[in-house]
Order: structure tokens, then C-alpha cells, then sequence
């Protein structure tokens, strides 16, 4: 196995986008930082710093080095985690950090796209739709593992049960009562998986700095909506699955 394979995520099903391009620009940074025994810890707050940098320079109205700054915080967000992995220094700790230095990046981009575009409202709708398809993506995937949602008493892991737990717990409970008949393999069919992880943050901000060099950053809010009735439709269509087995299982009794 190749040291980019161990350093890789265990994931059911792979985000294209990010193997393809921004894991393998992740691992160059990732071998020149292991020899210096760089804590991944140093790597996040560094994505952090430029995460924030590129939303300056998108309020600014800088827009392709906005862009440019937001794909570096891609590779280095990658890289934090391959890091760990590959050096055998995953913490809890870590996993808390990246967690709420993402949603800090998030906040101070869409903040800055809507004090540059002057529409505030319109830029928290697609905050929020952001938000929503992540926490989806990442929910779904977990249980399709069998993950169960956990609590940690530290700092960082009370920061995240008031940022993102409620959100895990939400979407848990709501998968425990469509499959309290025994049918999860069914319910987390590998479709629905598989689009989901490929609405990941990677893709999504290459997404965004795609409209933002294209000058529409706005267009980027339009398509979250868009992808927030996909996860409606991907939803619908399980309801649907469960449905039709249940027909089936109880056709044969």
C-alpha cells in the first residue's frame, strides 16, 4: 500500500473531485511537512488563516485571488488530515478543530460575499443550504458505517455537540425510525451514498471558486439550493425503496 493510500480517509464511497485532484496536490504538501514533524493541528489553523484570507479578498471584491486562496485552503484542508493519518497522530482533538475551523471559513465567506454582492440575505440562505447538504453528506456516510453519534467533555468536543451535534443527533434519530424494522442495508443504498459524498466540501468550494473567477459568485447560492431538492429527492426516492420492500416482505408472509 502507498503512503497516499494510508493516508487516505475510510470512506463507503470517494468524493471524485477530491481523489482525483485535490488529495494527490494534498499528499506533496503532505510528504514535505512529515520530516519536519509538523502537527496537523499547525496545518488547520494555516487553511484557517488562508480560508479567511481568501474572504478579505473576496469582500474586497478581489475575486479570482479569492478563488485561488479558497482552492489553497482546499489542499491544505485535505492535508491536515492526510497528515495524521499517515503519521499515525489522529486525535479527537484534531477531528473537533477541523471541524469548527471549517464552519469558520464558511461563515467568513459568505459573509464576505454578501457584504460584496449587498445581498446579506441571499448569502445566508446559501450559508445555510451549504451547511445543510454537509451535514447530510457526512451524517449519511457515518451511519451508513454504523457510526453512532458520540459526545467528548473536552473544549473543542462541547463546541461541536452545540455547532454540529444537533444536527448528527437530528438526522440520527430520524434514520432510526425509517429502519427501526430491521431494513438499514436497504434504507443507505449505495447510490444515495455515493452522490452525497460527492457534494463534499472539496467539490463544493471548487464549485465556488469556479463562479468566483467567472465573476457570479451569486450563481454559486442558486446551485446549493439546486443540490438542498437533490438531498430532498435522494430522501424521497429511499422512502420510496422502503416502501416498495416492505410490499414485498410482507406479499411473502
Amino acid at each position: 500500500m502507498s503512503r497516499l493510500d494510508r493516508s487516505r480517509k475510510a470512506r463507503l464511497r470517494r468524493e471524485t473531485l477530491c481523489e482525483l485532484v485535490f488529495r494527490p496536490l494534498a499528499h506533496v504538501v503532505v510528504l514535505a511537512l512529515a520530516p519536519l514533524r509538523v502537527p496537523p493541528p499547525a496545518v488547520v489553523l494555516a487553511w484557517t488563516a488562508v480560508g479567511i484570507g481568501g474572504a478579505v479578498e473576496l469582500a474586497r471584491g478581489h475575486l479570482v485571488v479569492a478563488a485561488l486562496l479558497v482552492q489553497l485552503k482546499t489542499v491544505l484542508d485535505n492535508a491536515d488530515g492526510q497528515l495524521a493519518r499517515l503519521t499515525r497522530r489522529v486525535t479527537v482533538f484534531g477531528r473537533y478543530l477541523d471541524a469548527e475551523c471549517d464552519l469558520l471559513v464558511n461563515s467568513a465567506l459568505f459573509s464576505a460575499l454578501g457584504w460584496f454582492t449587498q445581498r446579506p440575505v441571499t448569502a445566508a440562505v446559501g450559508f445555510a443550504a451549504l451547511t445543510f447538504v454537509l451535514s447530510i453528506n457526512f451524517n449519511v456516510e457515518r451511519l451508513a458505517r454504523g457510526v453512532r453519534a458520540s459526545t467528548d467533555p473536552s473544549v473543542l468536543g462541547r463546541v461541536y455537540s452545540v455547532l454540529y451535534g444537533w444536527q448528527d443527533r437530528a438526522v440520527e434519530r430520524f434514520v432510526d425510525r425509517r429502519t427501526r424494522d430491521g431494513d438499514a442495508g436497504r434504507y443507505h443504498d449505495t447510490f444515495t451514498v455515493s452522490v452525497l459524498a460527492n457534494l463534499g466540501m472539496s467539490t463544493q468550494l471548487a464549485v465556488f471558486g469556479v463562479f468566483l473567477a467567472l465573476g457570479r459568485p451569486l450563481d454559486y447560492v442558486w446551485l446549493l439550493v439546486a443540490e438542498v431538492v437533490v438531498v430532498v429527492m435522494l430522501f424521497a426516492r429511499r422512502e420510496t425503496l422502503m416502501r416498495s420492500n416492505r410490499e414485498v416482505v410482507l406479499e411473502h408472509r
